[in-house]
């Protein structure tokens, strides 16, 4: 968060519910710092199982924590993944958002090999995924964020993304990026 606010960007993050305890003080903080946040399920729970219930359930209870936290009714989903089943997916209620460029972080947790992959992939338009419980990731994001401005991006969060590109978020509809 230091990072992003010398730079004056906002970003986007997508918080597991059962992480959110003892860490309300840095949910404020990102929403007060202009950051969308969103919900990644309350257990990092697949939301392509047979268990729609369940599923649900669980994204609910995120919703929960988060929104007490913000204040707010709802707030954006990114499913753990990338998946959903048609069956969950009919009874979301807010946009969900899926990514368009995956350096893969979790896997290599490689600053570098990371900053590389993104570079080598990104596009106007594009919804990058990284992970911060990975230092590594958070150091790449700074360096992304630091070339990708020198070239003459624009860094926003997802909903600025989408309202710049004309689209109108709607419940229960998966985004991968404006531009793709």
């Amino acid at each position: 968060l230091d990072g992003l606010k010398e730079r004056d960007v906002k970003a986007t993050f997508f918080l597991i519910g059962e992480n959110i305890s003892g860490k309300e003080e840095i949910v404020r903080r990102m929403a007060e710092e202009g950051h969308l946040i969103g919900n990644h399920t309350y257990s990092h729970i697949r939301l392509d199982g047979s268990d729609a219930a369940g599923q649900l359930a669980d994204i609910e209870e995120a919703q929960r924590a988060i929104c007490g936290i913000l204040g707010t009714e709802s707030c954006w989903l990114r499913p753990p993944y990338g998946l959903v089943a048609p069956t969950v997916r009919a009874r979301i209620t807010v946009p969900m958002v899926h990514w368009s460029v995956d350096p893969r972080d979790w896997e290599s947790r490689n600053t570098d090999k990371v900053v590389r992959a993104v570079l080598e992939a990104v596009q106007p338009g594009d919804i990058i995924l990284l992970h911060d419980i990975y230092s590594t990731s958070v150091d790449a994001a700074l360096q992304i964020v630091d070339t990708l401005e020198e070239q003459g991006y624009w860094l926003v969060t997802v909903e600025e993304l989408l309202t710049l590109g004309g689209i109108q978020p709607q419940e229960g509809v998966l985004y991968r990026s404006a531009g793709k």
